[in-house]
């Protein structure tokens, strides 16, 4: 059974131990987790791909020719910055409310995992497969560290998976693609009094970015996603007022959505560039793929089940943003991303998760995991 005290009690402790990204590292609140799930019986390892970035896995149960399935949340905040009611690192309760650096993003989650593994080994809980735990470094500056290595290295190779990293009984069961990527533009320097015998960068980036805002894309409407966006994230070039600039750069930040080409984003890019520039570089920084689920597949349908049997309606939606639901698409692994956080409280100061809901959201997880068929 959920012990609701020792919940509280648990996301504070979780709360409390720094582990900022940058700032921080993962080996504190990863071996601190390691101690509580080895003192519950369960097999434990740490895996680093950089030192002291650290990831716990851990089973509950690992049989022959059963299939498994993966719960995992992150055990990195990003930096507390300041302006802070209460210390970042006290997981103050305030008003029905647990305050602190992560509340939301995402050690409540951690704390709901590792409670409902409490719980399940309390109650001596067999399960019909294979459950493993996972709680990764890194997922704050992109999981080069943590998630990535783990799944495409096959440490991690479940049959299906829940990514505990999301707000309010949320289910998101679609997500859009993401390219980041920096155009670079080469002109001619002149002297400022002479500008027609240079050729100027900035001017040319300007009339590329005219066109790009008017740049119409091409895909399917998804009912839980917003249409895909392009935002100009930077711009800098050019050395002095009165030079000719022959150099200037720009970020843009894709998101697509399901189904739609991201090479075919990329040639009209280009197209739109070469229309005005003769010399230029597209340098691609980050990619991560577009995904969808059906909400008819057994993660979806057990777990919309699980909330509804508590009175919990659920949230079936899309993610704008990017999540590491992502990571399993090319390995074909089914994913869902939930949580139990509070929404717009990430990456916030005065961050906070809401008691009520973390408990709610425990049994809810709970249910899912006794009751979940593949």
């Amino acid at each position: 059974m959920i012990n609701k005290q020792r919940l509280v009690r648990l996301t504070q402790k979780l709360i409390q131990i720094d582990s900022q990204n940058p700032g921080s590292t993962e080996a504190q609140i990863a071996g601190f987790v390691r101690d509580y799930l080895k003192r519950l019986g369960l097999a434990t390892k740490i895996y680093e791909f950089k030192k002291n970035r650290s990831n716990l896995i851990a089973y509950l149960t690992k049989q022959r020719r059963k299939k498994s399935l993966l719960i995992t949340p992150h055990l990195d905040t990003v930096p507390a910055g300041r302006g802070w009611k209460f210390d970042p690192f006290s997981g103050k309760i305030h008003h029905g409310r647990i305050y602190g650096l992560g509340a939301t993003d995402c050690k409540a989650n951690l704390a709901v995992a590792m409670e409902v593994i409490n719980s399940l080994v309390e109650d001596r809980v067999v399960l019909g497969y294979n459950l493993v735990f996972a709680a990764t470094a890194d997922e704050e500056t992109g999981s080069g560290y943590g998630l990535i290595p783990l799944v495409n290295k096959n440490i991690l190779k479940p049959d299906a998976a829940v990514v505990l990293d999301s707000d309010d009984f949320e289910i998101v069961v679609a997500q859009k693609g993401l390219i980041h990527l920096k155009v670079k533009i080469t002109g001619k320097k002149a002297h400022g009094a002479y500008p027609w015998l240079g050729v100027n960068a900035i001017g040319i980036a300007v009339d590329i970015l005219k066109d790009l805002k008017r740049y119409k894309f091409k895909y399917k409407k998804n009912k839980y996603l917003r249409p895909p966006t392009v935002n100009i994230g930077t711009i800098k070039g050019g050395d002095k007022v009165n030079i000719v600039a022959d150099w200037c750069e720009f970020e843009l930040d894709f998101r697509y959505s399901p189904g739609q080409s991201a090479k075919k984003i990329l040639q009209d890019l280009e197209t739109i560039v070469s229309r005005h520039a003769k010399r230029y570089k597209i340098e691609i920084s980050g990619t991560q793929k577009d995904c969808r689920i059906q909400i008819t597949h057994p993660l979806v349908s057990n777990f919309s089940a699980a909330l509804k049997s508590l009175h919990i309606r659920p949230q079936i939606c899309g993610s704008e943003g990017a999540t590491t639901i992502t990571f399993f698409q090319g390995k074909n692994i089914p994913a869902i991303a939930t949580g139990f956080g509070t929404s717009g409280c990430a990456h916030t100061v005065n961050e906070y998760v809401k008691i009520d809901n973390l408990y709610k959201g425990n049994r809810a997880l709970e249910k899912f995991l006794k009751r979940y068929k593949f």
